[in-house]
């Protein structure tokens, strides 16, 4: 069964990057621009993994962890946030507020993949809803 994965970019060229890589490795991706229509789309994707960048246009990236940590539907999604803006403290605060993996950007695919693929093992299967 094929793993999918939500991106939740809004830098065109980093989704693409993330995007491009993924489905290279053989995952089911779900590209999505914008915070605000995070929830909806991981609802309707049902994905293996969720890879969030934090600094989103309109909404943190760490509210939506909080609220996919707090939804009873998908609170057992592992959560990778990736940032540009990895201060002192920035990963323990991220992953405190639910990510499973953290990544400062720039991210190396070699890394990144690492980190997909740790996170998607540690996973059981989701169904597909009906």
């Amino acid at each position: 069964m094929t793993k999918r994965i939500l991106v939740v970019e809004d830098n065109d060229l980093n989704r693409k990057l993330f995007c491009d890589v993924l489905q290279a490795g053989g995952f089911s991706v779900e590209p999505c621009a914008d915070g605000e229509s995070a929830i909806e789309r991981a609802r309707a994707f049902v994905p293996n993994l969720v890879i969030m960048d934090i600094q989103l246009h309109g909404i943190s990236g760490l509210d939506l962890i909080a609220v996919i940590k707090r939804d009873v539907e998908l609170r057992d999604i592992p959560v990778l946030a990736v940032t540009a803006y990895a201060g002192k403290g920035d990963e323990e605060r991220i992953r405190e507020t639910g990510a499973e993996g953290y990544l400062a950007k720039p991210v190396s695919i070699g890394p990144f993949m690492t980190a997909v693929k740790g996170l998607l093992e540690r996973t059981p299967p989701r169904p597909l809803h009906a």
